[in-house]
């Protein structure tokens, strides 16, 4: 993958405000300071690779979806501990 530095910031203030629901997730974003683009609707922050397969870094624990008024629907890939996987921005499909 084509790993390049990747600025969070304008994901989790949005969220930080929006969705006080998920006190976590703002943190989790902001961790996400690396990505690498895998078609032109998705972001990777975490290597895919095996994914959900044993002693994979992929171990998928649930989905997020957002509703951005710029970007539209989002779906984030919540790994175990929390970490974001990915985020896929619906709209560019």
């Amino acid at each position: 993958m084509d790993w390049k530095p990747y600025d969070p910031a304008w994901l989790a203030e949005w969220v930080r405000t929006s969705r006080p629901d998920l006190p976590w997730l703002p943190d989790a974003l902001a961790c996400c300071t690396r990505a690498a683009e895998d078609g032109r609707a998705y972001l990777c922050f975490v290597d895919p690779a095996d994914a959900n397969q044993p002693g994979a870094e992929w171990q998928i624990a649930e989905n997020v979806m957002l509703e951005h008024p710029r970007e539209g629907t989002l779906v984030l890939d919540v790994l175990e501990g929390r970490r974001i996987g990915g985020i896929e921005f619906l709209r560019r499909l």
